[in-house]
């Protein structure tokens, strides 16, 4: 292992070991080249209308993209090669000989060297992401780039720590009185074979690469379906790989990028075939249900209803700014992002007093409100929607046991006349409406509930977590008893809780090397970035005795 990627593994390792923040690639773009930004636009715009295909492979069957920019409104024009699934699967069964047989120090190697490469690409590969997701400049730059090599890193550092937890070779001696019994033992750990990664329409690479990188380090060739309408992104970061592999005489398709058209497509026919023994997904809960019903061993993470308990709080107005932006940022098209919130019918408890259910709703829509209105933060903050079935859902968002309190509105971008960005729709409505409330509504639509008494809400919370699914759950409160029961009632349901979040803390993050995203404990998901069994779940511990 060269001696950059040492310092860089052992580094990830003491940080996933401490949890303590720690960042391989900054998440600011001003610790790039100064000229990143006008390059990385430049090499975007140089793919647009063109046939995708960077290292020249053969054997596909046609080209075909189907990718329309919600900033835009227009298609962007590229094109990828289309495989066969013989094809593609053939082609993962022979790159798994040798990319299996690879020490676990050579793979860590060359893939570290991937992520090192990968930031030369991260302005494209931004731009690519805003102009198929939706995602502003910023969060595209953030989590298709940094965001995403930072989750990789974590599991390849998880992924050699597990592979390297035992000895390799033992001679094994047990006395037996007058003599010894010696036998040699190796222990091998045997990949399961390919992995397929179905990747999702709003976040293609930071939910894609943890799964990607879970296969490869522990010595499975992967194939990747992106979604058809978020392509680009992930296609780049797959070029790059194949690239470095090439380069380092390694087999480019032990990574391949299976697109698909919207008429023909292939996720069930790969997902089902019988060469497929690993499955990553993100995505809708209805198919993950399905992906979890084959008889594979699957990593999901699906849809869920994340709640705040609004209970007690020093200062509501930063409350309510910061649950504001929670909301609003990326038009809550984020897996993370706080759908209901629930206070109780005595008010929110402030160090001035009590402050109604009614006060609240006027001060949070007022935030929300201001904050999609404001020329500059607005339209960078909401992003822009990146599905005409969101769109419909926030447009019929008015619906019998709520009442609308703030109407989504549309919100001029200064830059892209035509992207399609709307503010968050507010409404309220009574505890006794679970089935209003009970429900998943993908994007910028936020309920406040108003419950009969704190214990209420905790329940209402705490029942959506185990039935419906939560990856987050955000609670404001002052006591700490009260603190405590939050905490162990909603760990209990496999939930974790935030607490207080104000300024720049949000609930919607998750950092790398800290924060387990997902916990597989409850329906949004059966695994967690990046827990060992995330890794372990990859491969086969096999032990081997020898008498000589």
């Amino acid at each position: 292992m060269s001696t950059n990627s040492q310092t860089i593994l052992e580094a990830a390792m003491a940080a996933h070991k401490s949890r303590n923040f720690f960042s391989q690639y900054p998440e600011s773009p001003k610790a790039y080249p100064e000229d990143g930004m006008e390059k990385g636009l430049a090499a975007f715009q140089a793919l647009l209308n063109t046939d995708y295909n960077p290292n020249n492979f053969t054997d596909h069957i046609s080209m075909y993209g189907a990718e329309v920019s919600p900033y835009l409104q227009t298609g962007i024009g590229v094109n990828y090669p289309i495989y066969d699934v013989p094809t593609l699967i053939s082609r993962a069964k022979s790159a798994k000989i040798s990319w299996s047989e690879m020490s676990v120090a050579a793979r860590a190697d060359v893939l570290i060297k991937t992520l090192d490469a990968l930031k030369e690409k991260f302005f494209e590969i931004a731009y690519a992401t805003m102009h198929t997701t939706g995602q502003s400049f910023m969060m595209s730059f953030q989590a298709s780039g940094p965001h995403a090599n930072d989750r990789a890193l974590e599991v390849i550092s998880m992924g050699y720590e597990e592979l390297t937890r035992f000895s390799s070779e033992v001679e094994w001696t047990k006395s037996m009185g007058k003599f010894d019994l010696v036998l040699k033992k190796n222990f091998k750990a045997i990949p399961k074979g390919i992995s397929l990664v179905i990747g999702c329409s709003t976040f293609p690479t930071w939910n894609t690469v943890p799964g990607l990188y879970a296969s490869l380090i522990t010595g499975n060739p992967v194939i990747v379906k992106p979604h058809p309408k978020a392509v680009l992104p992930i296609a780049i970061y797959i070029s790059e790989i194949q690239r470095i592999f090439i380069e380092n005489g390694i087999d480019p398709f032990t990574v391949q990028l299976a697109a698909d058209t919207m008429d023909s497509p292939v996720t069930k026919v790969l997902a089902e075939n019988k060469n497929v023994k690993l499955i990553d997904y993100t995505g809708n809960s209805p198919f993950g249900n399905y992906i979890e019903s084959l008889n594979k061993t699957c990593f999901t993470e699906k849809s869920g209803i994340n709640s705040v308990i609004l209970d007690s709080a020093n200062d509501i107005n930063a409350v309510a700014q910061n649950l504001a932006f929670s909301v609003s940022l990326y038009s809550g098209q984020m897996c993370t992002a706080p759908q209901n919130i629930y206070i109780a019918e005595t008010g929110i408890e402030t160090p001035s007093g009590i402050v109604s259910f009614d006060e609240f709703v006027e001060i949070f829509a007022t935030a929300v409100k201001n904050l999609a209105l404001h020329p500059k933060s607005g339209p960078g903050t909401l992003g822009a929607i990146q599905n005409e079935e969101t769109i419909k859902r926030v447009k019929n968002a008015k619906m019998n046991g709520a009442t609308l309190i703030l109407d989504s509105i549309a919100i001029a971008n200064p830059e892209f006349e035509n992207a399609r960005t709307l503010s968050p729709a507010v409404l309220t409505t009574y505890s006794e409406s679970e089935a209003v409330f009970m429900n998943e509504y993908f994007g910028p639509i936020v309920f406040v509930v108003k419950t009969k008494s704190f214990e209420e809400s905790l329940e209402l919370t705490a029942n959506s977590a185990a039935e419906h699914g939560a990856i987050t759950c955000l609670a404001y409160c002052i006591h700490e008893a009260r603190a405590n029961f939050i905490e162990e009632t909603m760990n209990n349901t496999f939930t974790p809780v935030s607490f207080n979040f104000t300024g720049a803390a949000f609930v919607n993050q998750h950092a790398a090397f800290s924060d387990f995203h997902v916990t597989g404990g409850n329906p949004a998901g059966n695994a967690s970035f990046t827990s060992p069994e995330f890794i372990t779940k990859r491969f086969v511990w096999v032990g081997n005795r020898f008498m000589s």
